[in-house]
């Protein structure tokens, strides 16, 4: 399997691209709002190259294999996340999992640091709660 790499200018041309949110020598990520486009687009029966191409990628530059592929995935995750899993989620996540064994102390600190937080959201329910039941006798 060979991975096409974008050279500097292919880089540059599909930064200017409204659709594009990055580009690196190896991956385009695209705007929430193209994957939205784009489904919605693919539902009226368009092909996933015209779709691109009306949206001003260059189908040679990104390739089709890669369009394809990106269409195959971005279907299978709307049939089974809607929407909402077109967003990209990189940015709400802090990264790759921790790979390295974890001490005693900070096995304990981590622990530590859910039960403060359990706590603190057992209390806020506790507090709901009462208000819920204060605004319940006054109806």
């Amino acid at each position: 399997m060979t991975k096409k790499y974008f050279t500097e200018k292919e880089v540059n041309d599909l930064l200017v691209n409204p659709n594009v949110k990055s580009v690196s020598d190896q991956a385009i990520t695209y705007t929430d709002e193209f994957r939205r486009l784009f489904i919605s687009e693919s539902e009226k029966g368009k092909f996933p190259r015209q779709i691109f191409e009306e949206n001003g990628f260059n189908s040679e530059v990104v390739g089709s294999d890669r369009i394809r592929k990106t269409a195959n995935r971005w279907r299978t995750t709307y049939k089974k996340s809607g929407v909402m899993g077109l967003s990209d989620s990189r940015s709400n996540t802090s990264g790759r999992p921790l790979q390295r064994e974890l001490t005693l102390q900070d096995k304990n600190r981590r622990l530590e640091a859910q039960v403060h937080l359990l706590r603190a959201e057992n209390e806020l329910l506790k507090k709901l709660e009462m208000i819920e039941r204060g605004l319940g006798r006054s109806e």
